[in-house]
C-alpha cells in the first residue's frame, strides 16, 4: 500500500467503532461514548450481521441511482460488495469493477458451491459497502462529515476502489485487485474461514504474517502511524493477506508495483516454498471459493508494467 494511500485511508477509518484513537484524521463519528460497545473490528468491520441476505447471493446489478446514501449518488450491487459512487465516476469503470468480483468467484464446478454462497452471504449480512473516488479526491467525505459517519456507522467500509491512481495507468489493475482482495478478506474470508483468515492473533493468517515479517519478505513499518493497535493490526493484515493471494494468483510479476519494498516474494512457485503452512491453508479455504479474474478483464482495466513503460 502506497503512502498516499495510508493517509486516505486513515480518513476512512472510525476511532470508536474500532475502540479507540487512531492518527488524527478530523473524520468520522468520534464523540460517540468512549465506554460504548464497539460495533466494528479493526475500524471497518461490522460485528453484527445486520444486512438481509437475498436468495441469490450471486447477484449482479447494473449502476443504479440513490439517494439513500449521501453524498454518493449511484451505486452497484455485485456478489454482496456494494460499489458506492458520485457522478464524476465513470459507470463503465464501476461495472468493470463489478465484472473483475464476479470472474473471481465463478459457478464452476472445480469449487466448492456452498462454500462459496456461505462466503458472499456474509458479504450482505456484514454490509460491505466499497467507495469509488476520483484518484485519491476523498474531500467529499470530509465535506460531509455527519453523512460519512452514517455510512461508516451502517457498513464495512475498509477501503476504497480509486477510478485513476497517481502513479498512472500502470497502477490501476492492481487498484481495483487489491481493493477487491481487501474486503474479500476482510469480511468474506473473515467470517467463513475464522481459523486462517481471521483478523485475530490466533489465526493462520497471523502467524504467516509474523513468520514472513520475521524473514523479512513483508516490511510492516509504513504502518507505525496507526495509533490505534486494533487498526493497525487489520491493515497490516488486510495487506499481507493481498500480498498473499495476489502472488498466489501470479499477479504480481507482470502487475504488482515493483517500486515497493514491502513484499519481496515474485511468483507462486516462490510463496509455496517460502510459507508452505499458509499455502496449504490457503489451498484448503480461499483456493477453493475463488480464483483470479481473467487476464482479458485485466487488459480492460489497464496495462502492465511493461506494457505501460512501452517494453
Amino acid at each position: 500500500m502506497t503512502r498516499h494511500f495510508a493517509v486516505t485511508l486513515l480518513l476512512l477509518t472510525v476511532a470508536a467503532c474500532g475502540g479507540g484513537e487512531v492518527a488524527d484524521s478530523g473524520a468520522g463519528n468520534v464523540e460517540e461514548a468512549a465506554d460504548a460497545a464497539p460495533t466494528h473490528l479493526g475500524g471497518c468491520i461490522l460485528l453484527s450481521p445486520v444486512g438481509e441476505v437475498p436468495d441469490d447471493v450471486y447477484e449482479h446489478g447494473d449502476v443504479v441511482a440513490t439517494d439513500a446514501m449521501p453524498p454518493f449518488t449511484k451505486e452497484l450491487q455485485v456478489y454482496g460488495l456494494k460499489l458506492a459512487a458520485r457522478d464524476d465516476i465513470s459507470d463503465d469503470f464501476m461495472r468493470l469493477v463489478a465484472k473483475t468480483i464476479a470472474e473471481s468467484f465463478p459457478r464452476d464446478a472445480g469449487l466448492d458451491a456452498d462454500l462459496q454462497r456461505e462466503l458472499l452471504a456474509n458479504h450482505y449480512r456484514y454490509r460491505a459497502l466499497i467507495p469509488v473516488p476520483l484518484g485519491d479526491d476523498m474531500s467529499f467525505a470530509e465535506e460531509n462529515e455527519e453523512q460519512w459517519a452514517e455510512i461508516e456507522k451502517n457498513n464495512s467500509v475498509c477501503d476504497i476502489i480509486m477510478q485513476g491512481t497517481p502513479v498512472g495507468p500502470e497502477g490501476q489493475v492492481m487498484e481495483v485487485v487489491e481493493h477487491i482482495l481487501h474486503y474479500v478478506t476482510d469480511i468474506g474470508l473473515h467470517y467463513t474461514f475464522p481459523d486462517v483468515w481471521g483478523i485475530s492473533e490466533n489465526s493462520e493468517l497471523a502467524r504467516a504474517m509474523a513468520k514472513a515479517a520475521e524473514e523479512g519478505y513483508y516490511q510492516m513499518d509504513q504502518y507505525a502511524d496507526f495509533k490505534d493497535d486494533e487498526i493497525r493490526f487489520r491493515v497490516q493484515m488486510q495487506e499481507f493477506a493481498y500480498w498473499f493471494i495476489s502472488t498466489a494468483w501470479n499477479l504480481q510479476a507482470p502487475y504488482g508495483p515493483v517500486w515497493e519494498e514491502e513484499w519481496t516474494i515474485r511468483d507462486q512457485d516462490d510463496l509455496r516454498q517460502k510459507l508452505p503452512e499458509m499455502y496449504a491453508a490457503y489451498e484448503e479455504t480461499a483456493a477453493r471459493v475463488m480464483v483470479a479474474p481473467s487476464l482479458a478483464t485485466l487488459r480492460e482495466i489497464g496495462p502492465t508494467r511493461a506494457e505501460e513503460r512501452g517494453n
